[in-house]
């Protein structure tokens, strides 16, 4: 049994017909809101990411931890029957996220224009790599494309003769996600006030150039194009990585003030009146000398020891953590990060919880995701579909609804 959402989302439909990263992470914070989120995929195999690897008992684990907290339905949409049973979901739903290329939902019938007349209170996310209008428009687009077009990787890495790098973490798929659901609850208000619903628009491409605060603002104010600086913060410093006698360490001591407060824990007051380090522009000038200082100090100390001395002094700071590390983490796990779901074939297992938490309605995570169509002849049923229909559209193969759990374990291995 399910836990009933009771977010401040409680009551919205939500038709996701995504793929991959971004549209799902969209759809799927929504839901942590408390939306009932119905995940439509076709039936011939459904979202891509259900085959990325490594799987748990035959299902992604990439999937299953991007699409928590949805129901799961499979349309054929290019059947016409299909489309119409679409179309009926779309006359009783609030939003439709989708992230196909621009022409793809215009030419099933099923674009904002198409659906507006279906339902004027409409509120439909596309989310794209460059956006829906402008000469990219019609361009594919995936993160690593983003992440190096907006600008991100050349600011990432080490400088000039070092390959740039892309963000460890898909950054612009994460952000887009954030960003679409931000434009959806945006709307949302909008149609409070108003009645109306709309289009709304955002894009990989978009997002990773609005990650670029500080390196834009260095090119305003310069006019040139800041460089990758490893670990290094643009505008203030030290604010890096240090190495600890057992392990790496992050350490954040850039403002006049938190230098001082770091030269008196390491014994070296003088280092406060140094001309070369006193102030912020002089000590970005010699950062390596800098570092040069602190590094031998850093080694003789576990990144246990050093946490408590720089919190007591007011310096943020922690070790570098592996993911492994990170999902035993006990402030993870005590924000509820790490959640653990039960699956209807795979059974209990971990996953992400939601980064917002609301004291009046707050954010759950209240199932796994689903199986392809696993809820398909439920979800029908409540728009309507009597029994004899469904099972004429399973028949027909306009939806597709997965075998019985036992058996669906057990071909899984």
């Amino acid at each position: 049994m399910t836990e009933q959402a009771k977010g401040p989302l409680a009551g919205i439909k939500v038709l996701d017909v995504t793929a991959n990263l971004a549209g799902p992470a969209a759809a799927m914070h929504l839901a942590d809101f408390g939306a009932d989120v119905i995940k439509v995929e076709r039936p011939d195999g459904g979202d891509a990411t259900r085959r990325f690897v490594p799987p748990i008992k035959g299902e992604s684990s990439s999937f299953m931890m991007i699409n928590r907290n949805k129901r799961g339905i499979a349309i054929d949409l290019k059947n016409e029957v299909g489309n119409a049973i679409f179309r009926r979901m779309v006359k009783g739903s609030d939003v439709l996220v989708e992230n196909f290329l621009r022409e793809t939902m215009p030419k099933l019938g099923l674009g904002y224009e198409d659906l507006r007349d279906i339902n004027p209170s409409l509120i439909y996310l596309a989310v794209s790599g460059f956006g829906a209008t402008g000469p990219y428009s019609h361009r594919a687009g995936v993160d690593l494309i983003a992440q190096g077009m907006s600008g991100l990787m050349s600011v990432t890495g080490y400088g000039p003769d070092h390959p740039p790098l892309k963000s460890g973490a898909p950054i612009c798929d994460v952000m887009t996600g954030m960003f679409g659901a931000m434009g959806v609850l945006a709307a949302l208000q909008h149609r409070n006030n108003t009645g109306e619903g709309q289009f709304v628009d955002t894009s990989l491409f978009e997002s990773g150039i609005a990650a670029s605060f500080h390196q834009s603002s260095q090119y305003v104010a310069t006019g040139k194009a800041p460089e990758a600086l490893g670990n290094v913060h643009p505008l203030n410093g030290p604010y890096e990585v240090f190495k600890a006698s057992d392990g790496w360490m992050t350490l954040s001591a850039g403002s006049d003030r938190h230098w001082l407060r770091l030269c008196k824990i390491i014994g070296r007051e003088d280092l406060g009146d140094d001309p070369r380090f006193a102030k912020t522009p002089e000590r970005m000038a010699n950062l390596d000398q800098v570092r040069d200082i602190l590094a031998p100090h850093f080694i003789l100390k576990t990144r246990a020891e050093w946490g408590p001395i720089f919190e007591e002094a007011g310096l943020p700071s922690g070790p570098i953590l592996d993911t492994a590390e990170m999902h035993q983490n006990e402030q993870a796990r005590h924000r509820g990060m790490i959640v653990e779901v039960e699956h209807s074939s795979v059974g209990e297992i971990d996953t992400l919880g939601p980064a917002v938490k609301l004291s009046k309605s707050p954010t759950s995570v209240r199932r796994a995701a689903p199986r392809l169509g696993e809820h398909g002849s439920e979800v029908l049923a409540e728009f309507g579909f009597s029994e004899a229909e469904v099972s004429g559209f399973i028949r027909d193969g306009v939806i597709s609804v997965p075998e019985p759990v036992a058996q669906a374990a057990e071909y899984g291995g």
